[in-house]
């Protein structure tokens, strides 16, 4: 999606071109919408973003979408015009490969068909769990090679100290059991390098370790795919508590909460760029909505079952690389 250059020199060759969309549907569709509204009618997204009451009617939506929860790309004015230019490519290629399935995304799927846009393929999810296994040796935890990977990766999902207090506090309050995936933020600004702390008693509160020893773990780095295969992701099956932090996050924090009902809520419009704290009040409410609400655990147990089907052979994803590999073959070039 970021190489929408390429799309010229196929039209200059007269080659069929095709796109691999990583985000969902649903998504896909809103970057086509706002980029309209945005070419036709002069829309400003920092504007509506500042705004408590506005409220967005998308085509690829069942609700409207508040604008607190606008992408936090789309409020720098740099990042807003390549988002839009990225979109008018777009829709110069015969074909996206969209990373959904589309029991999942049926309303924005369906809602892609209807437009004019270029034919959309719902292939996903495209995942890399190492033909199956899930355990930490065979993820590359062992050998280094994921670990030197992650430590050239954004500091985004680092928190500074106090940050890190209040989300102890939270854990601790709650009662339930954890596994804390906690790094030092990265110095030399936010695109700098996250590493492990030598000891994490330097951010925790006194005592937090002692305190919480039989219920949960504090840890460094962690490959995520075995942990969260461990019991139970949509893939694997895990509920989720949804707290954005930049890019499409806000986004895809409100088509969990209100669309697809299968996570609950920290703060789905916060952003990283605030450096607001958010208390551990909130926190542990999130934390209890998470662990506590039955019926979203039961809606993301049930869309687990339905992306896996999605991927077996007369599946809803198979068919549609199978369909996508047939129109591929029949271009007339």
């Amino acid at each position: 999606m970021f190489c929408t250059s390429m799309l010229d020199v196929a039209e200059e060759l007269g080659v069929p071109s095709y796109l691999f969309f990583p985000s969902g549907a649903a998504f896909l569709g809103f970057t086509f919408h706002i980029q309209t509204l945005h070419d036709e009618e002069g829309f400003d997204a920092a504007a509506a973003a500042e705004s408590t009451e506005a409220e967005l009617v998308f085509p690829g939506l069942v609700r409207p979408l508040p604008g607190k929860v606008l992408p936090s790309g789309l409020l720098h004015e740099e990042w807003a015009a390549a988002s839009y230019r990225m979109a008018r490519d777009f829709r110069k290629s015969k074909g996206i490969l969209v990373n959904t399935v589309k029991e999942l995304e049926s309303y924005a799927v369906d809602s892609l068909s209807r437009t004019e846009n270029p034919k959309v393929y719902p292939v996903g999810p495209i995942l890399n769990l190492k033909s199956g296994d899930t355990s930490f040796e065979s993820s590359g935890f062992e050998d280094g090679k994921v670990i030197r990977w992650l430590d050239r990766q954004p500091d985004m999902g680092a928190f500074r100290g106090e940050q890190v207090r209040e989300i102890a506090s939270a854990l601790e309050g709650s009662g339930h059991r954890f596994l804390w995936s906690l790094r030092r933020p990265g110095e030399g600004g936010p695109w700098a390098s996250p590493t492990d702390y030598e000891d994490v008693r330097e951010v925790l509160p006194e005592g937090f370790l002692d305190r919480t020893a039989e219920v949960g773990r504090v840890m460094g780095w962690v490959p995520q795919a075995a942990v969260l295969a461990h019991k139970s992701s949509v893939w694997f099956g895990v509920p989720m508590a949804t707290w954005p932090m930049y890019a499409e996050q806000q986004f895809n924090a409100f088509l969990l909460v209100e669309e697809l009902e299968i996570a609950t809520e920290v703060r789905m419009d916060y952003r990283s760029e605030s450096e607001e704290v958010v208390s551990a009040e909130e926190l542990e409410r999130g934390i209890r909505s998470l662990m506590e609400d039955c019926s979203r655990k039961g809606r993301m147990k049930g869309f687990s079952d339905l992306v896996r089907g999605a991927l077996t052979d007369g599946g809803s994803s198979s068919s549609s690389i199978a369909e996508f590999i047939g129109d591929v073959s029949n271009n007339d070039l």
